[in-house]
């Protein structure tokens, strides 16, 4: 039986730590603030609400890292995509040999990152570093310490960095939690990034809506009209636009839906509207959210950048990088991952898909 640490107690670290537990694992839960994961710490059990129930008993829940991945052999990381480089300074000192680092998810270079940081700071261990193509539940904690999982993915694709070592995956992750499909690499995994379409226009083409409301409608029901469908399908196209120079073939927002939660439509906006996974999930309170802080820096912006670096235009991608900028005051395409800041400036596509599944 493995030992797993769940790096990150939000609505996705608590509903995967209490997940594993029911189901029969030593998890340990690591949070860097106390404040979100002292009830855990206190009692040291999770309650599940919705789709799972139940109370179940976490081994560890704990601010300090070290003792959180100590003797662990699965590292899951369940984190906003912009947390994953302070994530892998922390770890980079303590790592063992052999551990396996999954970021839930990687949203769109991850991995990449993640083990560049890991090299910058040193990290001698032999480390197996994955990333998911997107998190397996829709879940919002409702109290401290009480978590609803509204829905599970059918499946999510998973691949490590290099793809040499996804073996390793099919003989521990796999057996964890089946729904995790093991894919050929990352390109899959980072590029199929849903998040990055749904996500980001939905929010700001609500923005008053959220500012007036404090969020109060269903996002997917009520936020996606059919016009803000038709953006979502702009971005999307422009998405698999990018992922072809790496001559994989991306599967569409619609097709993915039909991947994950098996619904159909006869376009994006009938589709999404038939998945009852999405229902009484209600829209951010504010526009500084993760919707916004970790889908355009960490999805959009390097979606874009190797559009640009490869001659594929993204207009309505590179518009709502503009507009979050201005909403929000930052410059998300100058803080955002690039092709120069993930260490791939200067290669070919094919010496790219070369690194990525042989690590040279």
């Amino acid at each position: 039986m493995f030992k797993i640490c769940v790096i990150g107690a939000g609505n996705g670290g608590q509903a995967l730590a209490g997940y594993l537990s029911m189901k029969g694992y030593d998890v340990s839960l690591y949070n860097r603030s106390e404040w979100r994961i002292s009830p855990i710490i206190d009692t040291g059990k999770i309650i599940l609400e919705g789709e799972y129930s139940g109370e179940y008993g976490i081994s560890l829940a704990t601010t300090d890292i070290k003792s959180a991945i100590k003797g662990r052999e699965i590292i899951l990381v369940v984190v906003p995509a912009f947390a994953h480089r302070d994530v892998a300074e922390e770890l980079a000192p303590y790592l063992e040999d052999e551990q396996i680092v999954v970021l839930n998810p990687g949203r769109t270079g991850g991995a990449l990152e993640f083990r560049k940081v890991l090299k910058e700071k040193g990290c001698k261990k032999k480390v197996f570093v994955a990333e998911a193509q997107t998190f397996i539940f829709a879940s919002r904690c409702s109290n401290p310490g009480v978590v609803r999982i509204f829905k599970k993915k059918n499946a999510v694709p998973v691949s490590c960095l290099p793809a040499k070592d996804n073996p390793i995956l099919q003989k521990t992750l796999k057996r964890i939690i089946p729904e995790f499909e093991i894919v050929k690499n990352i390109v899959i995994t980072s590029f199929n990034n849903i998040g990055a379409v749904f996500h980001p226009a939905t929010t700001i083409l609500n923005a008053a809506r959220i500012e007036f409301t404090f969020g109060k409608f269903e996002f997917y029901f009520e936020g996606i009209s059919p016009s803000v469908a038709k953006v979502l399908e702009a971005i999307d196209d422009e998405r698999c636009k990018v992922m072809r120079v790496f001559n994989v073939e991306p599967i569409t927002a619609k097709q993915w839906l039909k991947y994950a939660y098996d619904v159909e439509g006869k376009d994006l906006y009938d589709a999404i509207h038939s998945n009852s996974g999405y229902r009484d999930i209600l829209a951010p309170t504010v526009l500084a959210n993760r919707y916004i802080l970790e889908d355009v820096p960490m999805s959009l912006v390097p979606i874009s950048s190797f559009g640009k670096y490869f001659g594929i235009p993204t207009p309505a991608i590179n518009a709502i990088i503009h507009l979050t900028s201005i909403m929000l005051g930052e410059d998300f395409f100058a803080n955002g991952r690039t092709v120069e800041s993930l260490g791939l400036y200067g290669m070919k596509a094919d010496e790219i898909i070369n690194y990525i599944e042989l690590g040279e």
